[in-house]
């Protein structure tokens, strides 16, 4: 019990140095935090988890993110998976930023992404995740929040960080400041190929179009840079079978095909993505 307290404590004193930060989903006034709760002015409140994070849904929301999967993510991740285009993120971001991590899914990333001196806030719509999240050791604040009504105030955020996740571009430009950064990662074409090509060969799958996805951000940001990275990561056999729990590629793969894959995996997988930044 006190190490649990502990650790609320220690979210809440990080809330309240960056206050004012989170906004009331309810009716949109700034939260204060009081002990171990966010209220507003118009007394909505919102506790602390025992792990430090803030659930702001009114209900749960499912999701296809297990508690199974969202563990083999977390091995993945934190065997180094996403960290050539992290540290490519980390590197344009400056000590003191205001971190937004978009869709932080078990936090991860959010956590190599925190500025020395600043603040990261990673939220994502899957309480499991959340909840995943709060049990790193590090100071990003993490919570339960919809993409589309994001509880923060206006003019919050120096950067946000979207690692494969949707935009809500107009929720966006509202909680960045003037001149904020926004650092999105998505799938470019060889990106997992190797499942790709394993799980769906002569189908539609075996091959990613991302100009939906880029277009819509260019339309939005045409003046926003596009930064092509790619690598093969070596991943040993019981780590490749956590790849393949965690990405939604191999969810729907007929098992037959997926057992094989299982069986004889490649040696190394294909990460291939784009860096788009821009300026709002």
């Amino acid at each position: 019990m006190e190490e649990i307290m502990r650790k609320i404590q220690q979210k809440a004193s990080q809330i309240a140095a960056a206050s004012p930060l989170f906004a009331c989903p309810v009716c949109s006034e700034p939260l204060s935090i009081t002990d171990t709760s966010l209220i507003c002015s118009q007394n909505h409140r919102f506790d602390l988890a025992k792990k430090g994070t803030v659930n702001f849904l009114n209900a749960p929301v499912a999701t296809e993110y297990t508690e199974t999967m969202l563990a083999a993510r977390r091995r993945v991740l934190q065997a180094g998976f996403f960290d050539q285009f992290l540290n490519a993120i980390a590197d344009k971001l400056t000590a003191t930023d205001r971190v937004l991590d978009i869709g932080c899914g078990e936090g991860t990333p959010t956590a190599k992404l925190t500025p020395e001196s600043g603040t990261a806030v990673g939220f994502d719509i899957s309480a499991p995740a959340i909840k995943l999240a709060g049990a790193l050791d590090t100071s990003a604040i993490f919570c339960v929040a919809d993409l589309t009504h994001l509880p923060f105030t206006d003019n919050s955020f120096s950067a946000i960080t979207d690692i494969f996740s949707p935009g809500a571009y107009n929720e966006f430009a509202r909680v960045l400041q003037p001149g904020g950064k926004i650092y999105k990662i998505i799938p470019a074409a060889g990106y997992l190929r190797e499942l790709r090509q394993a799980l769906y060969a002569d189908t539609p799958k075996a091959t990613y179009d991302n100009s939906k996805v880029l277009n819509h951000f260019m339309e939005r940001y045409p003046d926003a840079t596009q930064e092509s990275i790619s690598y093969d990561f070596p991943v040993p056999g019981a780590l490749f079978a956590d790849l393949v729990e965690m990405t939604p590629l191999s969810w729907q793969a007929p098992a037959a095909k997926r057992a094989a894959l299982l069986a004889n995996p490649p040696a190394t997988i294909h990460v291939d993505v784009l860096l788009l930044s821009t300026t709002v």
